[in-house]
């Protein structure tokens, strides 16, 4: 069971960063950047939650805990 919810995490954590990677190079997105010098708060969050989303559910695929 933990390897489909790992899975599962995987796949949400990988498609959080391709929407925070498409929000970062936007329109929008490249023109607040060049305003401000820096990405938006919202694509710099969605990339960290795809990463620590895909991180978890890495872990949880390689490493299930213990069997019963």
């Amino acid at each position: 069971m933990n390897r489909i919810v790992g899975l599962a995490l995987v796949v949400v954590g990988i498609i959080l960063f391709y929407y925070g990677w498409q929000e970062g190079e936007s329109l929008a997105g490249e023109i607040e950047e060049a305003v401000t010098g820096s990405p938006s708060d919202r694509s710099i969050g969605l990339i960290i939650a795809g990463v620590l989303t895909f991180a978890a559910g890495a872990g949880l695929v390689l490493y299930p805990g213990k069997k019963r």
